[in-house]
């Protein structure tokens, strides 16, 4: 019989009662089959792609509002917009052929903030967006239709009056539901909410092409997304916590299930690096990862947060350049610039990951070892690691199995560490990390051995195995106690080849 993580190791807590909490599926539909209708195109839109339809959307949202709740109808045709302003209890409904197109100027200037010095311009300003929703609450967005930026939408720290760099922002919203619709070409966000509970997002395509971040739920709760396709070339699929609304919060009971997630430059499912409140039970299943130059799936806490509780099961990883990467910073990018935070209690099951490199050629390596990085102040605790098969491209030199990668703390990229010195799994500053019936593979033959622990107190590995290293050494137990390994081996059936120093 195999034995299984005891005592310290976290065993994996069901997150049904937790998640039971979510209520947009049925809430956030603001109009029922008998609610009233607010044809655009009855308050003056033309949909010809050259008149600025924005005025007449106002005030159809507007109306529709202001009647108790409606839907919103935008039929087909091409509506060129400004900044068209959310109001509560609406549904706009996107007919198939229907498609708002972002102009190139007129746009809502961003607004002034007082804590805009802790987060990015994009991360501190609303207003300047294709659509804005400011305090808003049961709003849908149905149909199969398109919000397009139209090359009109940037990003950066210095844009043009009347330009924006936002396609959907939400702020201090409850009850929001999107479905069907498809955006594309977003600037520096398709989706950016802050301070928003309850959302269901279902059959969403995002595809920003060049421009930057898929989606960002940033001090947001009571998510849940599904059967989506999200593309992006920054982040694809972010929860962030900033300071922009001027106080902290918890991200706590979201799920991201049956979703396509692909970032070509970045980070497909990622943590941060914004980190002023802390996370909490939030859960990633039945994900399907095309694609990430930096992390496949990925946890920092730069500016003090608590990351805690997280589960990620059925995960199939392509063309990323680090699998799985778990870092604690000391950025402190936040009010009273706090110390490190924490993350514990994660788990990963049933995750998978062949042709790990990189999609495109950015700064640093192609390919990173899976890492978690604690700090000797705040390690990394209780990650569990059940049926994860990673299939690394190898290649690399026994030399590098003694590379010593620097201590960095304001800093998050993968690529901050360098050449990692084992091919599956480098861990720093941890306790209490358990591999159970996992399998680390190559391509290549790799003289690194495939796991190497430095300054952890508690590894576990059980029933899993590991490619034999073209080096010396399958595993490397530096400064590290308490190790327990029960029937693995090497995919051969050999014995593992464990060095302690």
């Amino acid at each position: 019989m195999k034995r299984r993580p005891t005592g310290a190791l976290f065993t994996v807590l069901s997150l049904t009662a937790a998640l039971a909490t979510l209520t947009p599926a049925g809430a956030a539909t603001a109009a029922t089959t008998s609610a009233a209708s607010f044809n655009v195109k009855d308050f003056g839109a033309k949909g010809n792609g050259t008149t600025v339809d924005s005025p007449a959307f106002d005030k159809a949202i507007t109306a529709a509002s202001s009647a108790g709740g409606g839907i919103v109808e935008v039929p087909p045709g091409t509506y060129l917009a400004r900044t068209i302003h959310l109001k509560s209890n609406i549904t706009i409904n996107l007919q198939a052929g229907s498609k708002i197109i972002a102009s190139g100027s007129g746009m809502d200037a961003p607004e002034s903030n007082p804590n805009d010095k802790y987060q990015d311009f994009g991360h501190s300003h609303f207003n300047n967006a294709l659509l804005r929703g400011a305090g808003v609450q049961n709003v849908s967005f149905t149909g199969s239709g398109v919000i397009d930026g139209n090359n009109k939408i940037e990003t950066g720290e210095d844009i043009k009056a009347g330009i924006a760099d936002k396609m959907l922002s939400l702020t201090l919203c409850k009850n929001i539901s999107i479905s069907g619709i498809t955006l594309r070409q977003a600037g520096h966000f398709a989706i950016i909410t802050n301070g928003c509970d309850g959302m269901k997002i279902d059959k969403l395509k995002v595809d920003t092409g060049d421009d930057r971040d898929g989606i960002n739920f940033i001090n947001s709760s009571n998510i849940e997304m599904s059967n989506s396709t999200i593309v992006a070339s920054d982040d694809a699929v972010a929860f962030k916590s900033d300071y922009a609304l001027g106080k902290t919060f918890v991200s706590e009971n979201n799920i991201v299930r049956d979703t396509s997630i692909t970032s070509t430059e970045n980070n497909a499912v990622q943590f941060g690096s914004e980190t002023c409140g802390s996370f909490r039970n939030i859960q990633f299943k039945n994900l399907t990862i095309g694609g990430a130059s930096k992390a496949g799936l990925g946890l920092v806490s730069m500016d003090g947060a608590t990351i805690e509780k997280i589960s990620y099961e059925n995960i199939k990883l392509t063309k990323t350049g680090s699998p799985i990467f778990l870092h604690i910073g000391n950025r402190g990018r936040c009010p009273g610039k706090p110390g490190p935070g924490k993350i514990r209690d994660i788990t990963f099951k049933n995750v998978t990951g062949t042709g790990l490199t990189a999609p495109k050629d950015i700064p640093g390596d192609p390919d990173y070892a899976s890492t978690i990085s604690g700090r000797t102040d705040s390690p990394i605790e209780n990650v569990t690691f059940e049926s994860v098969k990673l299939t690394v491209p190898g290649g690399h030199p026994a030399s590098e199995a003694s590379a010593t990668p620097p201590e960095v703390s304001d800093a998050y990229p993968p690529r901050i560490f360098g050449k990692r010195p084992s091919y599956g799994f480098w861990i720093r500053h941890a306790k209490a990390i358990g591999f159970v019936d996992s399998v680390f593979e190559f391509d290549k033959t790799d003289g690194r051995p495939a796991i190497l622990t430095n300054d952890v107190a508690g590894v576990f590995l059980s029933g899993t195995k590991v490619e034999r290293s073209g080096g010396s050494y399958d595993v490397t137990w530096q400064k590290s106690s308490a190790q327990q390994v029960s029937d693995s081996t090497t995919t051969s059936g050999q014995a593992l080849r464990i060095r302690t120093q």
